[in-house]
């Protein structure tokens, strides 16, 4: 079996500690140790610390992408499309992290990071793109109504939001679920 490269292993070890201590908590020397790799080889691979984290966040949203692009592949109408956002938060925290799950990792690195950080702009940028996709699939149960459906998006959105981070407090999907019945019933009314 090739050995896998070592950019890939503190990734994915950066991830694992990241996710489960936090990113402040998580020193150089325990991430290359998890990877299984020399001090050498992180910064070979990162400039910084700072660049690792970047490239956590990126991996944080395209991990989150390609379980959004799985649940909407099945979806069938616009309506089934909506919720596939909030399936795919449920996916999320049904993933079997180390320590129990412990919310949105973009959303918990974002609260270690001070204002205007560049990990915080990556967050912020994500969940615009959430919304944005929230938004796409709303204008096509309402075409031709614009603002009312970017309203609907930006409501379901923060709903979305809030469903998350009680599900992380509590560690289980529950109140994503919850939040999914809560977005159909606002569907059900248009």
């Amino acid at each position: 079996m090739p050995k896998r490269p070592a950019r890939a292993l503190l990734l994915e070890a950066a991830s694992r500690l990241f996710y489960a201590h936090g990113m402040g908590a998580t020193g150089i020397d325990t991430i290359t140790a998890e990877a299984g790799v020399a001090k050498k080889s992180l910064y070979n691979n990162f400039a910084s610390k700072a660049e690792l984290v970047g490239a956590y966040l990126e991996a944080r949203h395209q991990e989150w992408l390609g379980l959004y692009r799985r649940r909407v592949a099945g979806a069938r109408t616009p309506y089934d499309r909506v919720l596939a956002v909030f399936d795919a938060y449920a996916d999320h925290a049904n993933v079997a992290y180390q320590h129990g799950f412990r919310g949105c990792g973009l959303l918990n690195a974002a609260a270690e990071l001070p204002a205007g950080a560049p990990g915080r702009v990556a967050v912020r940028k994500h969940k615009e793109e959430v919304e944005e996709l929230l938004a796409g699939h709303v204008a096509e149960l309402l075409p031709g109504e614009d603002e009312r459906a970017a309203g609907l998006a930006r409501h379901l959105a923060f709903l979305l939001e809030g469903a998350m981070t009680r599900a992380g407090l509590e560690g289980n999907d529950q109140c994503l679920k919850d939040g999914r019945v809560i977005a159909g019933r606002l569907l059900a009314e248009l």
